[in-house]
């Protein structure tokens, strides 16, 4: 089995978004969704992890390849949000959940706080709040990697179940989601009709009602066009024989 940095970094964001999530749902009693999600993403956020990881020393033993030189302020705190998320996954695999967990408890908890929930820290935690009313979950996809190894640009968009909303980019992948997210959310009565009146609603349901009448309209004509045409090479046909 591979142990490579990148498997292990994404290993360890999913079990670190499962312990914070389990952490704040221990503590706050009496938050509701919204609030338990805001403290999460706030927690797991590039910033957040990058601040801890620069407090714990981790910038003074990375290594990074030919292909990360030049990249300066922008990849340390790109490698020091992985180096943390990869080492936590690392802990789970030498030493199940409880070394995992013990880690993110003595390095990230303590910054978990009651006010991370008063407001959206990031554009991904308002979207999730904000579609989560009608029972949406966002997930994210990166969609494509542009540039050289050295110098990337990710593309990142937010889906909801199948249909895929907007895109976003960025120099790492939690940004070009952040920027998703962004889009999205500036989107939100483009997509779902979230945040029009009751008026607005009915007339964007008319007026999307009357366009695919007229599209099932324009294919019954063309169905017709292509019959009458096919009738009249028939009737041609014949005369001929």
């Amino acid at each position: 089995m591979r142990y490579s940095y990148e498997r292990l970094e994404f290993l360890g964001d999913s079990i670190l978004g499962a312990i914070v999530a389990a952490k704040a749902f221990e503590r706050f009693h009496d938050l509701d969704e919204g609030g338990l999600t805001r403290i999460k993403v706030a927690l797991v956020s590039g910033s957040s992890l990058a601040d801890v990881a620069q407090a714990l020393g981790f910038a003074d033993v990375i290594v990074f390849g030919s292909s990360e030189t030049g990249t300066g302020k922008r990849g340390l705190h790109s490698a020091l949000e992985n180096v943390y998320e990869a080492i936590v996954a690392a802990l789970y695999l030498d030493g199940g959940i409880d070394a995992a967990e013990s880690f993110v408890e003595r390095t990230l908890m303590g910054r978990m706080s009651l006010d991370l929930a008063r407001e959206p820290e990031n554009p991904k935690s308002a979207l999730q709040e904000k579609l989560q009313e009608d029972g949406i979950t966002p997930t994210y996809k990166l969609v494509e990697t542009q540039g050289p190894p050295h110098d990337r640009t990710f593309v990142a968009q937010v889906f909801a179940g199948d249909q895929g909303l907007a895109q976003g980019t960025g120099r790492t992948k939690k940004e070009a989601e952040s920027q998703a997210a962004k889009s999205t959310l500036a989107r939100l009565g483009e997509f779902f009709g979230l945040g029009l009146t009751e008026d607005e609603r009915a007339e964007k349901a008319a007026a999307a009602a009357q366009a695919k009448a007229e599209k099932a309209a324009a294919k019954a004509a063309e169905r017709e066009r292509k019959k009458a045409a096919r009738a009249k090479q028939k009737s041609m046909d014949d005369e001929e024989a």
